[in-house]
Order: C-alpha cells, then sequence, then structure tokens
C-alpha cells in the first residue's frame, strides 16, 4: 500500500469546509436573527428524531476511543504519536476529518434550544470514559474490515438524517448531515481500498479475518453509551433509529452484501479449506440476516415508548 494510494482520500485543510460555514457567524450584526431563524425551523423537528441526530453526534464525539483503537493495530500504529509514517499520518488526519463532524452537529443541537446539552454532554464523557471494545484483537485484517463497514454505516445513517431533516423542512440541518455523510463516503472508499489490497496480498487469511468479524457481529462503536440513567441507552437509541429507517438491521445486511461484492469474495480460489468455508459463510450470511430482521421488525411493532434524557426526559416511540 503505497504512501500516495492511501492519502490521496484525504482532503487539505485549506479546501476542507468546517463547522463555521453551516453555523450562525457570532460575529456578525445579523447573529441574532440567524439564531432566532435556526430556533424557528427546529421547532418542528420531532423527538424520535432529535434522539437519533443527537445518537450520531454523540458517536461522534467519542473519536479519541477511536483513534486509541486504530493505534492498536500492529504494523499500522502511530508508535510516536507524531510518526511521519503513511499509517500514521493517515490516522491523525483521518481523525482531524472526523473531528469537525462532532463540533458541527453539537453546536448546531445547542443552537436549537430542543435538547438537553448538559444531559448530552455526561454522555459523551461516559462514552469516552468507557471506551469500545470491537474485538479487533489488534489484527490490521480485523480493524480495518471493522472500519470499512463503520464508514459505510455512518454514511448510511448520515444520508438518512439528512433526508428526513428535508421531509421536516429544515435545509440547513439537511445540508449539514449530507455533507458529514459524503467525508464518510470518501473515509468508507480509503478503508475499502485497503481491505481490497489485503485480499489481494492473502486471500486465504483475508476471507478469514472478514468471516471472523462478520461472526462476532459488527458491534456499533458507541454500544457503551450510557447518560447516568438508562442503562440499555444504545439498545434504546437503536430502536428509534430502527424505527425510523435511519439504521436498521436492513442496513446493515446491505452493507455486508456491498463489502462481500466489492471485494468480489465469491470469485475467490485456490482457498485452504479453512478459506472455503468462510467464503461459504460470507456469500449466504446476508440474506440470513434479513430473515432474522423480518422477524424483528414484527416484534419492534410491540415495543413501547421510553423517556430520554436527552430530550428532558419527553417520551419517545421505541
Amino acid at each position: 500500500m503505497s504512501r500516495l494510494h492511501i492519502l490521496t482520500h484525504l482532503k487539505p485543510v485549506e479546501k476542507c469546509w468546517q463547522p463555521q460555514d453551516f453555523l450562525p457567524d457570532p460575529a456578525s450584526e445579523g447573529f441574532h436573527d440567524e439564531v432566532k431563524e435556526l430556533r424557528e425551523r427546529a421547532k418542528e423537528i420531532p423527538d424520535d428524531y432529535l434522539v437519533c441526530l443527537v445518537g450520531d453526534m454523540i458517536t461522534e464525539e467519542a473519536l479519541p476511543t477511536y483513534q486509541t483503537m486504530l493505534n492498536t493495530l500492529d504494523g499500522v500504529r502511530d508508535e510516536t504519536g507524531a510518526s511521519p509514517t503513511a499509517w500514521a499520518v493517515w490516522t491523525r488526519a483521518w481523525t482531524a476529518e472526523e473531528n469537525r463532524h462532532g463540533d458541527l452537529l453539537n453546536k448546531y443541537l445547542y443552537l436549537t434550544g430542543r435538547v438537553d446539552m448538559r444531559q448530552i454532554e455526561k454522555t459523551i464523557q461516559y462514552l469516552i470514559g468507557s471506551g469500545m471494545d470491537p474485538r479487533t484483537e489488534n489484527n490490521p485484517y480485523l480493524g480495518f474490515i471493522y472500519t470499512s463497514f463503520q464508514e459505510r454505516a455512518t454514511f448510511i445513517s448520515h444520508g438518512n438524517t439528512a433526508r428526513h431533516a428535508k421531509d421536516y423542512g429544515d435545509l440547513k440541518l439537511a445540508q449539514i448531515c449530507g455533507i458529514i455523510a459524503s467525508d464518510e463516503k470518501r473515509h468508507e472508499t480509503a478503508y475499502t481500498k485497503i481491505v481490497e489490497k489485503l485480499f489481494e496480498i492473502d486471500p486465504d487469511g483475508t476471507v478469514v479475518a472478514l468471516a471472523d468479524m462478520m461472526k462476532k457481529k459488527i458491534s456499533m462503536p458507541a454500544h457503551l453509551m450510557f447518560d447516568g440513567q438508562d442503562d440499555k441507552l444504545f439498545e434504546h437509541f437503536s430502536m428509534v433509529a430502527q424505527r425510523l429507517g435511519v439504521y436498521t438491521a436492513r442496513d446493515y445486511a446491505d452493507i455486508l452484501e456491498f463489502l462481500v461484492n466489492r471485494w468480489k469474495v465469491s470469485d475467490l480460489t485456490g482457498l485452504s479449506g479453512e478459506g472455503n468455508k468462510a467464503q461459504d459463510y460470507l456469500c449466504t450470511l446476508a440474506s440470513r440476516i434479513r430473515k432474522l430482521d423480518e422477524r424483528a421488525q414484527s416484534r419492534a411493532k410491540k415495543a413501547g415508548t421510553m423517556p430520554f434524557s436527552w430530550v428532558y426526559g419527553r417520551e419517545v416511540q421505541l
């Protein structure tokens, strides 16, 4: 993997959007009017959508955890904290690009006045303190399979929140979610190319690693979120996201199918016995997940409501 091959998927800082590009300018005479207009638009946004948006924002804000996770991976970690290797440069610059996402969503939600920022800030602190265990075992094969999956998941999730914001008439919020989704898509391209190269160099080891990761299930980065009140906060947030169609079990199956096709898993030849088993497992897994999703959908219809501290304890349909 040449230096150029990875780093071409980064944008120079001077060509990147910044959160302030999408927010009222505090130095402007019209700042208060712009904030008032933003709050007027936000009045139309329902609580269940706000729960999804807050959950997405909190996931983005736990960025220190993700940089730490990438730096556990053997062979590609940043050994000094400022290493000039392409892998280390990528990790730091990727983190810097991703850092804008939480900043922008956080400030936007703050200005709406619709959410309990103190509860949200507590949730972020709890989540960063808890970390995450994606079960990548310091293995770069597992690590880059995980990040390929996750970048596509966040691309889909932010894309869906953009679509919903448009439906609720908040075109500025739709633009914000859309621009974040486009970053995630670019990062997905980089990580899927890394895994594509692994398949080229070591098809057997990579297909076994992919099957191993899917058997463990791809845990979402914020699976340990907690607000000091709800011990099942991530599960409840996920149920709201599933019901609204922001991120669903069907999306999970679609991502797997997309990656299996992208990496041409069904075309692999000359595999070991273990590799062949992994290949068979992966090529039928998406359809099995979809069947399970159909059952989950019927169960979800029976779910009740839940108070969310993020929206001042108001009840939200799960």
